[in-house]
């Protein structure tokens, strides 16, 4: 079993095949006791791959961890949001789109623009975000989908973009009320319902938080200037939402 510290909780887990080992080593850590732990068992792999012919048990494996973990994860005040996640300036800025949108082009066209020092991207996929003492973190996880952009670390978060494609470049302010039907469809949603409340009431706190947008836009640099000027947390806007959570 490795030890390892995802989204500020102490994981153990026990995998076998080379996507995870590749994964894990940046979020390795020492720890006595675990907030949590994933084993699937050899024979759960190989059953559930022959029920998914197209995935290998390596697919298996880094889908069915992930999954356990993002549900666990409702039990410690968070949620996965299928998403983008770029920080800038301090803060993580997440672009969520049904598969094939382009919100990894979105995020990448941030870095060719702002430099990669000077964008991140925290994880390509799967961000985690936590309420942790009273703030609101995005979190990198060793689970980002088909690429390996993932970085350990955590961040405020800035803003969620629901992204579409579109001929031109434009951005609107969405409420509460818009925001959160798009929102369910790009995070797990439980069966159970005790961990359905969990969600909808960090949800509840997200919304309450941070404002949420969506964004048509296409591939050109233009894209970048248009989302960063429009959604970027104004310290102004910081200090009174802090008045007001």
């Amino acid at each position: 079993m490795e030890k390892l510290r995802v989204a500020d909780l102490n994981l153990l887990i026990d995998y076998k095949y080379d996507t995870m080992k590749k994964q894990c080593p940046p979020y390795k850590a020492n720890f006595e006791k675990p907030n949590l732990t994933i084993n699937i068992p050899k024979e759960e792999i190989i059953r559930l791959q022959k029920e998914n012919p197209l995935l290998s048990c390596d697919d298996v494996e880094y889908v069915y961890t992930g999954a356990a973990f993002y549900e666990a994860l409702l039990h410690f005040n968070g949620f996965m949001l299928h998403s983008s996640g770029i920080v800038k300036d301090g803060r993580a800025y997440l672009f969520s789109a049904d598969p094939g949108t382009g919100k990894s082009t979105h995020t990448s066209l941030w870095q060719k623009y702002f430099g990669e020092d000077e964008a991140k991207i925290i994880n390509d996929d799967k961000p985690a975000i936590r309420l942790v003492d009273g703030e609101l973190y995005v979190y990198g996880t060793p689970w980002s989908g088909k690429t390996d952009k993932n970085i350990n670390m955590r961040v405020p978060i800035g803003a969620i973009v629901c992204l579409e494609r579109s001929e031109n470049n434009w951005v609107r302010e969405i409420t509460p009320k818009e925001a959160i039907p798009f929102i369910l469809q790009q995070t797990i949603r439980p069966e159970n319902k005790s961990e359905m409340i969990n969600l909808l009431t960090i949800l509840d706190k997200v919304l309450r938080t941070i404002k949420v947008y969506r964004m048509g836009c296409n591939m050109d640099m233009e894209a970048v200037e248009v989302s960063y000027n429009s959604i970027k947390v104004e310290e102004s806007y910081e200090n009174k939402r802090r008045l007001f959570t």
